[in-house]
């Protein structure tokens, strides 16, 4: 029988993130502050789902709501943030490239699994993400910060879309569906128009949330540059797309040479607090989408442990930003205990931050705020 300690826990420091989250938002009115605020209560409401059937046992609207929040939106809305925060530079690129992967996933997952009742969803899917693909690389390229909207188009419409299906569908008895062996939900009742948002929704936000943390991660650490790119679209085409196909492996490769000149400031007490919060943000996200991922196989041993990890790095992520304590202040008031301090920008010059277009200016409202 599954505890529901560990659930309530995750729950609970959930619900108390996105609380932080949204008086951050009352106070500075970033749009990220308020989709990431929206991400974390439905992680928080989806923990309390687990807790709840864990102690009082399972019934069909808590099975809905619990798959609705944790399957499909968290993730999503998550990744949605990231795209909000990043809106003004040219990661762009790197959320049409998570968006094209999410609809080839979500095709493949129909060709393994054959989920019942999927119909011409996996298809509709795919087109629906090779279009959005295509038109926030289109906007990226012409320097346009309005592709996050697009992808609030995607994220919001999956929304919706799911919300419809779970109100009109009938389950079978009991109305819901547990692992035998650990007593964790599964999505095993749903019909496949359902179970095919989640990679799709999952697959963009998560690798939107991860990839987001790092690429931040990477505009604010000391630098060696090995290998050069340049996403300037003044430049001719071929060469344009020579670079837009070497930019990740550049990115790779230069974040990875860095990492002794990081490690070295951070000795030193010269690292920007920024570099060590979006780290951790980046491995919360790998907590949670590899969760996500093993219990799709049918790995539901480390659900649990793996949500309040997850949590866990996040809300670490938030708390190591010298942003959170850049001023102490009475939450959800004006009453300040401290002036602000404040960090300088991004160590790095303008070749090498190429994809960020406006880096200094997105980066210093980063969601460690």
């Amino acid at each position: 029988m599954p505890t529901a300690l560990l659930p309530a826990a995750t729950a609970i420091l959930a619900l108390v993130f996105a609380a932080a989250l949204f008086d951050q938002w009352r106070e500075r009115r970033q749009t990220f502050q308020l989709v990431w605020t929206a991400g974390m209560v439905f992680y928080g409401v989806a923990s309390g789902c687990e807790a709840i059937g864990a102690a009082a046992g399972w019934s069909d609207p808590l099975y809905r709501t619990w798959y609705l929040t944790g399957a499909l939106w968290t993730a999503g809305w998550l990744g949605l943030g990231t795209a909000f925060l990043l809106g003004r530079t040219r990661f762009g690129y790197t959320f049409a490239l998570c968006l094209l992967l999410a609809g080839i996933f979500t095709l493949l997952t129909q060709r393994k699994f054959n989920y019942a009742g999927a119909g011409t969803s996996p298809i509709l899917y795919l087109i629906g993400a090779l279009v959005l693909a295509a038109a926030v690389a289109i906007e990226t390229y012409f320097q346009n910060d309005r592709w996050p909207r697009l992808a609030a188009g995607a994220v919001i419409g999956a929304t919706v879309i799911s919300l419809v299906l779970m109100l009109t569908v009938s389950l079978a008895a009991p109305g819901y569906a547990l692992d035998p062996a650990t007593g964790a939900p599964t999505g095993e009742l749903l019909p496949g128009t359902i179970r095919l948002l989640t990679p799709f929704m999952n697959v963009t936000g998560g690798l939107a949330l991860i990839l987001g943390a790092l690429f931040s991660a990477y505009v604010f650490m000391p630098k060696r540059r090995v290998l050069g790119y340049s996403l300037d679209p003044g430049q001719p085409g071929d060469q344009f797309l020579f670079n837009l196909l070497i930019a990740p492996v550049a990115i790779l490769v230069n974040f990875v040479a860095s990492l002794p000149g990081a490690v070295r400031a951070l000795v030193a007490g010269r690292l920007h607090s920024r570099v060590p919060a979006t780290i951790l943000i980046a491995i919360g996200g790998f907590l949670a989408s590899g969760g996500d991922t093993l219990s799709r196989f049918g790995i539901t041993n480390y659900f649990q442990v793996g949500k309040f990890l997850a949590v866990i790095f996040l809300l670490a992520g938030f708390l190591v930003s010298i942003e959170t304590f850049r001023e102490i202040r009475v939450p959800f008031t004006s009453i300040r205990l401290r002036a602000s301090r404040h960090e300088r920008g991004p160590l790095a010059d303008e070749s090498d931050v190429a994809p960020v277009r406006a880096a200094a200016t997105t980066a210093s409202d980063h969601a460690t705020r």
